[in-house]
């Protein structure tokens, strides 16, 4: 158990981040589901609404540190290819 009071702090703080990081990686999977769900329709129009609502939440996250930014690259290319590939189906 923390015995100084800067320890003490340093417990409030890291719980109020962990709450704010869990509550941003909740919001980007959301947005990740639903455009997933419009790609497994087949409907190309609503994902490619979805994906651009997507996009800069998941880049926010990147940007706050929350997630590494090479995976939300990765993913971001890996969605983008999925949608362009329901032209061609």
């Amino acid at each position: 158990m923390a015995n100084t009071a800067s320890a003490r702090k340093r417990i409030r703080q890291n719980e109020r981040r962990r709450e704010r990081n869990v509550a941003r990686i909740s919001r980007m999977r959301t947005f990740v589901k639903k455009v997933e769900q419009a790609i497994l329709s087949g409907d190309k129009a609503a994902a490619s609404e979805a994906f651009k609502a997507a996009q800069p939440e998941m880049q926010r996250a990147a940007g706050k540190g929350v997630v590494a930014k090479n995976t939300i690259s990765r993913k971001l290319s890996r969605l983008s290819a999925r949608i362009k590939g329901l032209a061609t189906a």
